[in-house]
């Protein structure tokens, strides 16, 4: 760790927090095992798109990309249109295209989304999933969106709430592997359930807002390891930080080897970019 927030950290951003894209199916591999209520996020931004562009033949951002699940998701849902997959990832970016080798409408591009590779008025779609609260100013990227959207065009966010999984960061603290996880900023801080409206409304005519709760149980501690030894957000000791068995270890010498449990909200907004005033 070298910042309150390695999420808000261009440094750590453009760095090791996605320098592979190991760490990140790890970590996003180790949550969809142990979750038990919440429905896949790709699936429900997929049906949002599809609603809002059907089978019109539209340019389709999906902004950090990552993998590139939901991109995937996108081109199977949106047939005609034109899918661009939006990364600063190479590694993730190629894995990305791995993804879509198969989806002749469909590409990728490598880019900060504070300056997006997209015309004025071009998009009519734009998606910014899990991604907001990399930025420090989640609202200038929010701007940015809307200037490559067509008049009329939507524009669909996920974030997380700022106290996601806090259970986790108190078990880490009880462990005494990081007896200040539980005062550290939230990874989310910049843009997150309680604040995406707002930020959202400065731009935009929001239409739709949906939050979901998430559950996960981790059946023992080895299961929590492959999560934990992946968050930045942890001052873990050096040989137990990217190592889950070994954190496994060490956090089965600290507290009882039992069941955990963790929650996180996960909010959907759609809204639209107003339509252009009649000249």
């Amino acid at each position: 760790r070298t910042a309150a927030n390695p999420f808000t950290d261009p440094a750590q951003v453009r760095g090791a927090l996605y320098a592979s894209a190991d760490r990140i199916a790890q970590r996003t591999e180790a949550l969809l095992r142990a979750r038990v209520t919440g429905r896949h996020a790709g699936e429900i931004i997929a049906g949002l798109a599809h609603q809002a562009v059907g089978t019109n033949d539209v340019l389709v951002a999906d902004l950090g990309c990552g993998r590139g699940t939901t991109t995937r998701m996108l081109t199977d849902r949106l047939p005609a249109a034109r899918v661009v997959a939006v990364d600063l990832s190479a590694a993730l970016l190629a894995a990305t295209n791995r993804r879509l080798a198969a989806s002749p409408r469909a590409g990728a591009v490598r880019a900060d989304f504070h300056l997006l590779p997209f015309p004025d008025n071009s998009c009519g779609l734009v998606v910014a999933a899990f991604c907001l609260y990399h930025s420090p100013s989640p609202g200038s990227v929010i701007t940015g969106i809307t200037r490559c959207l067509l008049p009329g065009g939507t524009a669909i966010f996920a974030v997380k709430s700022a106290d996601s999984y806090r259970e986790l960061d108190q078990l880490v603290a009880d462990s005494r592997l990081d007896p200040a996880a539980t005062r550290r900023p939230s990874l989310y801080q910049a843009a997150h359930s309680r604040n995406i409206t707002e930020l959202a409304a400065a731009s935009l005519s929001v239409q739709q807002v949906t939050h979901e709760t998430h559950r996960f149980t981790f059946p023992v501690l080895a299961d929590v390891a492959e999560y934990l030894a992946t968050s930045p957000k942890y001052d873990l000791p050096p040989a137990l930080a990217g190592s889950p068995a070994a954190l496994a270890t060490a956090l089965r010498q600290r507290i009882p080897d039992a069941p955990v449990t963790a929650t996180s909200v996960v909010t959907y907004l759609v809204a639209l970019r107003p339509p252009a005033a009649p000249p």
